[in-house]
């Protein structure tokens, strides 16, 4: 395997462990505010609102300046922001969320990289890589958390000053990495100062995000259609965001500790599931089938979270089903995706698709905000609705996608 592709996963590896180490946390830094859920949903759709402009930004950067560059940016930046959580306060979380939305062009920028060196036969196993590489690090970010809330006997408000610092560390360590990579993008299309104002001017409005696409769809026919599937996908797994607000603050009572050890469960069972579905499965299997079957488990396992009440076997019944059904989606709707960008343009539509994405997350992100107020409950049926919405997309056809995919 390219030397380069094990350190892209690395990095990945590592930024996924930092943030999903403070997500236990999270709820330490608006305790004593009203309305604790809200100030959480406003904290997350602040970094998601942000990535707006700054995603396909950082993504045309990428295409004209390398990957590499927006690799160390990043992570520059995911170091700064988590400095910005000590001392622990709603201000330094609003802050973080600021910072670190600003400089969150990794994503984007990984999915470049990896479709840069991938050869078309591996381009599905490699991007299944990736996700399963982020579950994982789903794994270990809690993990870590819970090893070291438990090992020296954190209690009460120092659970999170703690996590926090491990937190810096982690990300200076990636910091690191991004040194020891190679470019992975040769042939770059230049870029200068007007062309840079104007992009930016272009990334703040999402209307031109999405001329921008359906012009690219044009050229590459299936393409929208993929990305309207990945928003409502993105709009449907917002409850990833709210698992933590749900838990914490509804009927399960959940401490920092008792969710570390959810997510652990949650993130193991995922990475074997999805180890197993893309190296052996994704690349024989008719990819919008099971987009489809996968889509319509998700409605009654939606349905279900909200009814979990207090039980929490039940809950890890659901997290388990989940893993083999609506966990598997997003790496099907990457792949073909993927297949459908060349070198010349992938870090801008992977950046315009990561400020779309970014753009659902805000508006999943205010209803389910805005439904918690009501009842805990009612956000999980507006994600039974959104992935309901990718189940009928997944119906329709994907244009000139790779004819293998057509097939019923």
């Amino acid at each position: 395997m390219d030397r380069r592709l094990l350190l892209i996963y690395a990095i990945i590896l590592v930024d996924v462990i930092v943030g999903s180490a403070i997500a236990p946390v999270m709820p330490d830094f608006v305790k004593g505010l009203d309305k604790p859920q809200l100030w959480l949903a406003l904290a997350t759709a602040l970094f998601l609102g942000i990535q707006l402009f700054s995603a396909p930004l950082l993504g045309r950067l990428s295409d004209s300046y390398g990957r590499r560059p927006i690799f160390r940016l990043s992570a520059l930046g995911t170091f700064l922001a988590d400095l910005l959580l000590l001392p622990v306060r709603a201000t330094g979380l609003f802050a973080n969320r600021v910072f670190d939305g600003l400089t969150n062009g990794m994503y984007a920028t990984v999915r470049s990289a990896i479709t840069d060196i991938s050869p078309k036969e591996h381009l599905f196993r490699n991007m299944g890589i990736e996700g399963t590489i982020v579950s994982f690090g789903f794994v270990l970010g809690p993990m870590a958390s819970g090893l070291v809330l438990t090992v020296f006997g954190v209690e009460g408000t120092d659970q999170a000053a703690v996590v926090v610092r491990m937190a810096v560390i982690l990300s200076a360590i990636n910091i690191l990495l991004t040194f020891l990579i190679g470019e992975t993008h040769t042939n770059r299309t230049p870029l200068d100062t007007a062309q840079l104002r104007a992009e930016v001017v272009r990334s703040l409005n999402v209307a031109s995000l999405w001329n921008r696409l359906r012009l690219k769809d044009k050229a590459k026919p299936g393409l929208l259609i993929l990305v309207l599937m990945q928003i409502f996908v993105t709009m449907s797994q917002g409850y990833y965001n709210y698992f933590v607000t749900f838990v914490s603050l509804g009927e399960m009572q959940m401490d920092a500790r008792a969710i570390s050890y959810f997510f652990m469960y949650f993130g193991l069972l995922s990475v074997f599931i999805n180890f197993i579905f893309y190296a052996r499965f994704a690349d024989r299997i008719n990819q919008r089938r099971w987009l489809i079957i996968f889509a319509l488990f998700g409605i009654p396992i939606h349905v279900a979270y909200a009814n979990v009440g207090a039980s929490l076997p039940f809950l890890y019944v659901i997290i388990t089903v989940d893993c083999f059904t609506i966990s598997l989606i997003w790496g099907l709707i990457e792949g073909l995706m993927a297949h459908l960008t060349t070198e010349e343009d992938r870090g801008e539509i992977f950046g315009i698709n990561q400020a779309l994405s970014g753009f659902a997350s805000l508006v999943t992100t205010g209803v389910f905000g805005v439904l918690s107020l009501i009842d805990l409950r009612l956000p999980f049926y507006w994600f039974a609705f959104c992935i309901a919405v990718v189940g009928w997309l997944a119906w329709q056809r994907f244009g000139q996608a790779p004819q293998r995919q057509q097939n019923p």
